[in-house]
């Protein structure tokens, strides 16, 4: 097999960490050039980006880019980890319970909210992971974080039970929301699924499962599942370079352009990507400079 210079979307299913996925797609591509984008639960499933070859270069942007997922909760019940496959720590009657009312909760979670992470979480403290602390019944101070839940969307509402759609920004605990929006509703509450339906760009309708990817291997059908890297940013305006810029900019030195200042996706005389490069103004000249190299 050529070597695989792309993302691969992986709908990663339920028993399985973010680790095991990578080890995974390194036997199935017979490649260590291979890395996640943003942890994903092992309970948890849906998009999960995989960067192979130089596309790890591109690994960080993805982690921290915007997520999006449908969650279902359960109210009335309280777990040390936040979810259903926690240990129960208390149990609360359901009062009245409606859309209007959960519409209502969820509208104090829009915007920038501020979350104290689980732990139960992969945050490390001093060089240990906070699930591995909780696991030996450790408990410790946890900061509390900014994150941005974009938009809510309710998606189905019972006499104990809702799932909801949630757009929000990296480093969002979907469980930690769905336990605080309980504890707004006064009857306390715990994710009992969690699907990630988007990360970046990449949309769950777009991703393959491990087996679908290994049989695509088999056959020679692996370029199908390979989304080149430039796909991440779609959003950005193209620059095409010309032969002595793609060297200036090879060998880190700023060139004066003709275009408006702002990011690029930037490409050498063959068409091929090379970078992302920013225009700035720098002595009343507009010049590119390289942001991140994909050389």
């Amino acid at each position: 097999m050529s070597e695989i210079n792309g993302i691969i979307i992986i709908n990663k299913e339920q028993g399985f960490t973010s680790h095991d996925v990578v080890a995974r797609v390194r036997r199935i591509l017979s490649t260590r050039r291979v890395g996640h984008t943003g942890t994903l639960d092992p309970e948890a499933t849906g998009v999960l980006p995989i960067c192979v070859g130089k596309a790890t270069r591109v690994s960080d942007m993805l982690t921290f880019s915007d997520k999006e997922y449908v969650a279902q909760v359960k109210l009335g019940l309280i777990t040390d980890t936040q979810d259903i496959w926690g240990e129960v720590v208390e149990r609360r009657e359901v009062k009245a319970f409606s859309r209007e009312i959960l519409e209502d909760a969820l509208n104090h979670f829009k915007g920038e909210i501020s979350q104290i992470p689980p732990m139960y979480s992969a945050i490390k403290i001093n060089g240990q992971k906070m699930c591995d602390l909780a696991r030996q019944g450790i408990e410790v101070e946890r900061k509390a974080r900014t994150v941005t839940i974009y938009n809510t969307e309710i998606l189905n509402v019972g006499s104990d039970t809702f799932e909801i759609r949630v757009a929000c920004s990296k480093g969002t605990y979907i469980r930690t929301l769905c336990h605080d929006i309980g504890l707004y509703l006064g009857c306390g509450a715990c994710m009992t699924s969690l699907v990630r339906t988007k990360s970046a760009v990449f949309e769950l309708s777009g991703a393959h499962t491990l087996a679908e990817l290994e049989s695509a291997v088999e056959s020679g059908n692996a370029d199908e599942y390979i989304c080149p890297t430039d796909s991440v940013f779609q959003d950005l305006p193209r620059f095409d370079a010309d032969e002595e810029i793609t060297v200036r900019l090879k060998n880190g030195a700023p060139s004066t352009v003709c275009v408006k200042c702002g990011e690029y996706r930037v490409y050498n005389p063959q068409g091929e990507f090379i970078a992302i490069g920013k225009v700035e103004q720098i002595k009343n000249r507009n010049k590119i400079v390289v942001v991140k190299n994909f050389i």
